[in-house]
């Protein structure tokens, strides 16, 4: 404990300043100073940290918009995955967008480079050009207050068509490797990069939100361990019913289906963010914009 502590203090002083422990800080002038705002210090793994550590720094004007701000996630203080893009969501559309992103301040620790990018009307997002580097701090400004996250280790899971596994590494070293099934020829798995969203225990999997019908030979039942790649109902979930034939041919309407051990693991051992590729498959390529597909194009 006193060694974390003298580390931290070590941080705090190599950037020149003492600030407190919380994770953000209002956007403020200071006796006629210019605006600040708040950016991260990177700090070595392995600290237990609870929150992300921030200095005070000079911010560039920040234009005012009609629009409120409805949201920000990740969430202040979360541990994401690297894949995990900045969603900001407005209280009603935008029509000046330009402006609204100027509105926005990301700040990195270590400094990546990224870009803007608009979902619809009402959701704005950033990401970096490539998958965050693990451990990296964020503070976000905005709507009038800022929160900070980080990015865990580096969890990113692949499932090879051709092999019908799913191979997941965290920081480069394979952990497990797990057989699967996909989708069938009527419904393949699209390929390409999906990240983990919304998971829970139990899951209501009911084809007709999609389109198709139980009559013409969809689904309604509950599945176990069940974590979001699409919002446009692409899970990877417990199929304990497909057992034989994972890790051998595809048979799903475009899940990844997993034994019940093996979704049990992935649910435990992996977070919102985590990378999932599809690679190698006979669908075609998943869309940038089903809401889950920010790393497409």
């Amino acid at each position: 404990m006193f060694r974390r502590s003298r580390l931290i203090a070590t941080l705090l002083a190599t950037a020149g300043l003492v600030v407190g422990l919380t994770p953000v800080a209002s956007a403020q002038s200071v006796a006629g100073l210019a605006t600040v705002e708040s950016a991260p210090i990177w700090t070595p793994a392995g600290l237990g940290l609870s929150t992300v550590l921030t200095i005070p720094v000079p911010a560039p004007p920040r234009p005012a918009i009609e629009a409120g701000v409805a949201s920000v996630y990740p969430t202040r203080n979360e541990t994401v995955g690297v894949a995990q893009p900045v969603m900001i969501r407005f209280d009603r559309p935008v029509a000046d967008r330009a402006t609204a992103e100027a509105a926005v301040g990301i700040r990195t620790a270590p400094a990546v480079e990224g870009k803007f990018y608009w979902v619809d009307d009402s959701e704005l997002r950033w990401r970096p050009l490539e998958f965050w580097p693990a451990g990296t701090s964020v503070t976000v400004w905005a709507g009038g207050r800022e929160n900070a996250f980080r990015t865990g280790d580096a969890v990113v899971s692949t499932y090879d068509d051709h092999t019908h596994l799913v191979t997941v590494t965290r920081n480069g070293q394979v952990v497990r490797t797990m057989r699967a099934s996909a989708g069938r020829d009527d419904y393949p798995t699209h390929n390409g990069v999906y990240y983990n969203g919304w998971r829970a225990r139990e899951v209501r999997m009911d084809s007709s939100t999609w389109g198709l019908s139980r009559t013409a030979g969809g689904y309604d039942t509950t599945v176990a361990d069940g974590v979001r790649l699409s919002y446009d109902g692409i899970f990877i979930h417990s199929a304990p019913w497909s057992v034989a034939d994972q890790g051998e041919r595809n048979t799903s309407h475009g899940c990844i289906n997993l034994s019940p051990e093996d979704a049990g693991w992935y649910y435990d051992n992996t977070r919102n963010g985590d990378p999932f590729v599809v690679m190698n498959g006979p669908g075609r390529q998943f869309g940038a914009f089903d809401g889950q597909g920010d790393w497409n194009y």
